[in-house]
């Protein structure tokens, strides 16, 4: 339970929420997509929480030195063969709940076969983000990796899969879960900056310095709001603003990861990060679907 981060699984499942808002919206919504796209996303968080912590053990990244949480795997609680098998079950748990969902989704094998393919992409993201001989998380492509999985893909996919269509509007909201969920891994990577840079981990933080990375966190919480305000403005979906109640959170987050400057005072602010994102979404459904 401590390796798996239940932590991490708002931040998760913030995106299928909002791609099924939008569908609700749309009156596309269908209960069989939205539970077994949570199930499937959990799984695939879950798996990629267990590969980080085999991958950063294996490479160095998770050391004595480390102030983050203590990982399985560095401290002995797991060994890397449980660990192995452990990242064997996930990955079967989520290829056999992702073929379910698409089971349920399409009757198009092609349309079948495009997702599918997502599908094994996203697996295989969560495997190598830092396992595997070139983790591209150590050179610096994981923000793009949460982007696209957790914005992007994550909140267009959903919807495609309760609509069998698609609209450009809905691209704004999965640009704001892309840039809110980059931040919470950018908030991770200040705070491991030095153990990253002695584990040769060239994450955005390390490669550009705390101060510019702090600016850059501003920047994803910014675009992330701003990016409401144009879906609000192209829709006439002002009831959809009241997600910038959770604005003053996110505000007071960036505050603080810019004046805590011991590595383990950042900590508690990846939670709060996480829950307040998963605030805004559970805010701009509200607003979206009954204002």
């Amino acid at each position: 339970m401590h390796a798996i981060r239940l932590r991490t699984l708002p931040l998760a499942l913030s995106s299928i929420l909002m791609g099924s808002i939008l569908a609700a919206y749309g009156n596309n919504f269908r209960w069989p997509v939205f539970i077994l796209a949570a199930l499937t996303t959990i799984f695939l968080q879950v798996l990629s929480n267990l590969s980080n912590d085999y991958g950063d053990s294996i490479h160095g990244a998770d050391s004595d030195e480390r102030k983050g949480p203590v990982r399985a795997v560095q401290s002995g609680m797991i060994s890397l063969t449980e660990m192995k098998t452990a990242m064997i079950l996930l990955t079967g748990f989520s290829l056999f709940s992702g073929l379910t969902l698409l089971y349920f989704s399409f009757q198009d094998w092609k349309l079948f076969a495009l997702f599918l393919g997502f599908g094994i992409m996203a697996i295989w993201a969560a495997i190598t983000y830092t396992s595997g001989d070139k983790p591209y998380g150590y050179v610096g492509l994981g923000d793009i990796s949460v982007f696209l999985f957790f914005g992007l893909l994550g909140v267009v996919g959903t919807y495609f899969l309760h609509s069998l269509d698609i609209t450009l509007t809905v691209f704004w909201p999965a640009i704001s879960l892309g840039c809110f969920s980059t931040a919470v891994l950018n908030i991770n990577n200040i705070r491991d900056i030095e153990s990253d840079k002695k584990a040769g981990k060239k994450s955005i933080p390390v490669r550009i310095g705390r101060k510019k990375a702090i600016h850059y966190n501003w920047a994803l919480i910014i675009t992330g709001n701003m990016a409401l305000l144009i879906f609000a403005i192209a829709n006439g979906a002002y009831g959809s603003l009241i997600a910038l109640l959770a604005f003053p959170l996110m505000m007071v987050i960036g505050k603080s990861i810019q004046a805590k400057q011991e590595s383990h005072e950042l900590d508690p602010y990846l939670k709060k990060m996480a829950l307040s994102t998963l605030m805004w979404v559970i805010l701009f459904g509200f607003g979206l679907l009954f204002f």
